[in-house]
Order: C-alpha cells, then sequence, then structure tokens
C-alpha cells in the first residue's frame, strides 16, 4: 500500500484493501488457536505439581473448542467466492402487507446480523411499502467471508403467524424471497455483451410511501435479456454512479447463476 501510485486508482486500492482485511481476518483466528493451544499445554504442565490449574483449565477448554468449531466452518466455506462480500436482495412474495412485513424482518435480520459480525453495509437500493414494511430491498454487506456464510440464506423464506394485519385476527403465511450473490471485482471472468444483451431503463428514485426524492432520473434498472436477471439501484443521486453499481450488482447475479450450474 506504501508503493508509489497505489492510491492513483481508487476504487482498485478499496478493493485490494478489503482482501488484505479478509486474509488478516482469517489468520488472526489461527494465531489465537495458537496461541490457546500452547497455553494449555503449559497449563497441564503445571498442573502436574499444581491441582488448581485444574479449574483454570476447565474454564479455558470450552473456549478453545469454540474457537477450533470456527476455524472448522471456515475450513469447509472453499467456494471461489466464500471469501466475497454478498449482495443481498429481498422481494416480497405472496401474502399482502403480511409480506412487506416480513421481508422488513429479514432485512433487519441480516443488517443486525452483519452488525454483530463487524461487516460494513451499504444500502444499495429499498422501496417502502405505504402501509407497512418494505416491497424489496438490496445491501451490500462485505466482510470475511460474508458471502460464504450468506449464500445459504438464498431462496423462498416463510413465515405463518397470526396476523397483525388481520381485523379478525387471523393465521396468514406469508413469502419473501431473498437473492444473495457474491460481490465480484470489475475484472471478473465473465462475459456480458453490454450493447446487445442488456437493457437499461432509467427511472426517478422512489423514497418511503412511493414518494420520489428527486425530480432526476437518477435510478437505474438493468435487465440481461437472455437469463432475464434484472438488478436496480437508486443509492445515488448520480445517475453514472447507480448505472456503475447496477452492472456490478448484475455481474454478480450472472456469477452466481454460473456458480450453480
Amino acid at each position: 500500500m506504501a508503493a508509489p501510485g497505489f492510491w492513483d486508482k481508487q476504487e482498485k486500492a478499496q478493493q485490494t484493501v478489503a482482501q488484505l482485511k479478509s486474509l488478516s481476518a482469517l489468520l488472526k483466528p489461527l494465531e489465537k488457536a495458537i496461541e490457546s493451544a500452547d497455553d494449555l499445554a503449559a497449563m497441564v504442565e503445571m498442573g502436574e505439581e499444581d491441582p488448581s490449574f485444574g479449574d483454570e483449565l476447565r474454564r479455558e477448554l470450552p473456549v478453545v473448542e469454540k474457537l477450533l468449531d470456527d476455524i472448522e466452518l471456515q475450513s469447509l466455506l472453499s467456494g471461489p467466492f466464500d471469501n466475497a462480500g454478498a449482495i443481498v436482495t429481498i422481494h416480497a412474495r405472496d401474502g399482502g402487507t403480511d409480506a412487506n412485513d416480513w421481508a422488513e424482518m429479514l432485512l433487519r435480520m441480516y443488517l443486525q446480523w452483519a452488525s454483530k459480525n463487524d461487516y460494513d453495509v451499504e444500502l444499495i437500493d429499498r422501496q417502502d411499502n405505504p402501509e407497512a414494511g418494505i416491497i424489496d430491498a438490496t445491501v451490500a454487506i462485505r466482510g470475511p467471508m460474508a458471502y460464504g456464510y450468506l449464500k445459504s440464506e438464498h431462496g423462498i423464506h416463510r413465515l405463518v403467524r397470526i396476523s397483525p394485519f388481520n381485523s379478525e385476527g387471523k393465521r396468514q403465511t406469508s413469502f419473501a424471497a431473498v437473492d444473495v450473490s457474491p460481490e465480484v471485482d470489475d475484472d471478473i471472468d465473465i462475459e456480458i455483451d453490454w450493447e446487445n444483451d442488456v437493457r437499461e431503463e432509467t427511472m426517478r428514485a422512489g423514497g418511503a410511501g412511493g414518494q420520489h426524492v428527486n425530480k432526476t432520473s437518477s435510478a437505474i434498472r438493468l435487465t440481461h435479456l437472455p437469463t432475464g436477471t434484472a438488478v436496480k439501484c437508486q443509492a445515488e443521486r448520480s445517475q453514472h454512479k447507480n448505472r456503475a453499481t447496477a452492472k456490478k450488482m448484475l455481474m454478480a447475479a450472472l456469477v452466481r447463476q454460473e456458480e450453480e450450474k
């Protein structure tokens, strides 16, 4: 990072820093495990002469076991993009307002999980439902193994409960779809014919209650015609920045589809 010209290309430099941060986070548990193993060995040796070390040893063992379990879990996340950040999109499906509320509950759950794990979060897109909840939302969650941990969330999520929106107190089944894709670099090896295979639409960014947050058509929707994959970004006031983010989102979605084949 101290090399001349490293920060000339800000985006590339930030990607490199993020990769170094991820690698460092992977190494720290290993270093901690080695240190803990040495401490346990010392306790065992001292316990042969002083039985009081036995109590301390029993307290430390569960801590070390938890550390080893975490390392084992990370070793299982060996997919080509498991160490990447994750782009998570949540769509309310069948279930009316309950589905909108369920979708927002899922969004809050992922945001709380990210905060608990000290991951960085960027809100890319959010469309609120006027009555309650959200119609859809997209967030980028960045941190070590974010995609590896979150990729199993991809799919349809169902909630059965007594509806707080039903005056008769009936049980309601609600559905929400969660799409999880790896956040990929610009130099990822995937071919997209941006001119012929991608349709671009511009629109005014929407806010709470369906209101427009600005008067310019800054929001961007991209549709990959061969697969029907569509993404939308309205996080920035700049159409140029939203287009760049939407392209990354589309690349991420297509990479996930290739990974599933």
